[in-house]
């Protein structure tokens, strides 16, 4: 019996339509398979998860604002009752594109358009120690994972009688200034300011820092002066200690230590300051630019390759306003899957594609309570009336009317009372083969 990966991949009806095959089901991807769910095409979407997840709110998952369930959305509801689109859950290793087929770990299978949306991943720069020791945040789990990690170790705090023991557990370190970390700060700063002190009147949070660490001159560094400086006054106010053109040399697990500056100790490091794509067999050396992105036309095709498209954070189009490709944000994404699924239906009546062209439609960060910037092409704002449009935004792109009224109802709860109540240590247990073995024998 030949293994998995060389065997087609089972229980894929043959519809006699030409195969869509979308390797990712992110911003782009779903986005793409939504948009050809009643086109002239067989759609095969594949994801490592069963799940769509809205990145964009993660850090209110890791600062108990949100629970994991209220920003992800199952891939299979979203193709109810649409008989062309087929959803797969696959970890995808390579590609042929000479025979047209995507290898995985449950099979292979063929196909007439394959589409590249994997997304990206949290960028070490190669440093082994931070990546072993540092908690990043690009999934559900991860963001899960710090709000386990930061309740925990103020349970473990309590029981500690020296105050300078305590600080180390107690202290926060971000890294990375763009609007991640902004966020991620500015909530974690709400949560010492409002709401620990009350879960743990025995602790001095004086004495817990929340660190911001930008190895730039400034943050968020893609948005306009404006922004830049009242987010960072914002961050002040709140009590974070933000260090510009400050660079992390190693952590250990306990020490940060910085180039030219006094180490920090902590033992939450949270890394939010850059990402890499998703890499995928298949292509040559010379398709790659020196970040691993994938270099692709106009059209979001590889270039010198037929049938094959890119998009999202793993594309790299030059135009004339981004010489260096755009930005890798939800915005482009979302864009250029619209534009390849019109082409596609184009391509299927015979008609002429249209070019991808982004259209910047503005950029906004929220940080803490109340507080938030806004860049829009025609106007920028802060303040009140900026965290109200990012909490609009931010609700209507949510997916499913039970996850937006969730969400609506967290956030009023949380505005008038100042109370997240989903500060839960979950531990999941886990029992080993020789312990198990052991309670079946035991009865």
């Amino acid at each position: 019996m030949l293994p998995p990966a060389q065997q087609p991949i089972p229980n894929i009806p043959d519809s006699g339509l030409k195969k869509v095959v979308i390797v990712g089901g992110g911003f782009a991807g779903l986005k793409l398979a939504r948009k050809l769910k009643s086109g002239p095409y067989q759609v095969i979407l594949l994801d490592k998860n069963n799940y769509h997840q809205f990145q964009p709110l993660f850090y209110q998952v890791a600062t108990a604002g949100l629970e994991p369930s209220a920003i992800s959305f199952p891939l299979r509801k979203i193709f109810h009752n649409t008989p062309n689109t087929i959803f797969r859950m696959a970890e995808v290793h390579s590609f042929d594109s000479r025979m047209k087929r995507l290898y995985t770990e449950i099979g292979f299978i063929d196909y007439d358009y394959l589409v590249l949306a994997m997304g990206a991943d949290t960028n070490y720069f190669g440093n082994k120690a931070i990546e072993y020791f540092s908690v990043p945040m690009k999934t559900v789990s991860e963001a899960l994972y710090i709000r386990n990690k930061i309740i925990s170790n103020y349970e473990r705090a309590i029981n500690i009688e020296k105050m300078d023991d305590r600080k180390s557990l107690m202290n926060v370190v971000i890294v990375g200034g763009g609007p991640t970390g902004v966020e991620l700060a500015g909530a974690m700063a709400d949560l010492r300011n409002n709401v620990f002190p009350k879960d743990y009147p025995e602790l001095n949070f004086s004495n817990m820092k929340v660190v911001l660490i930008e190895a730039g001159p400034k943050l968020l560094a893609a948005m306009s002066a404006e922004s830049q400086q009242h987010s960072l006054k914002y961050l002040n106010d709140l009590g974070v200690e933000v260090m510009l053109d400050t660079k992390v040399h190693d952590y250990d697990g306990e020490t940060v230590k910085l180039e030219r500056k006094d180490p920090i100790h902590t033992h939450t490091l949270l890394w939010a300051a850059g990402i890499k794509p998703n890499y995928i067999e298949g292509l040559g050396q010379e398709h790659y630019a020196p970040n691993g992105r994938i270099y692709v036309d106009e059209y979001n095709e590889i270039l010198g390759e037929n049938g094959i498209f890119v998009l999202g954070d793993v594309a790299l189009l030059r135009e004339e306003n981004y010489p260096k490709g755009h930005p890798q944000v939800a915005q482009v994404a979302l864009q250029q899957a619209e534009n390849l699924g019109k082409n596609l239906l184009k391509v299927a009546e015979g008609k002429e594609r249209k070019p991808f062209h982004y259209k910047d439609l503005g950029s906004m960060a929220t940080v803490g309570r109340k507080r938030a910037v806004v860049d829009l092409p025609f106007m920028k704002f802060q303040g009140m009336m900026a965290w109200l449009t990012w909490l609009f935004v931010h609700l209507m792109a949510i997916l499913g009317v039970k996850n937006k009224l969730f969400i609506f109802m967290d956030w009023a709860w949380n505005y008038l009372s100042f109370d997240p109540s989903l500060r839960l240590l979950i531990k999941p247990k886990y029992v080993r083969a020789s312990e198990r073995k052991e309670l079946i024998e035991e009865k």
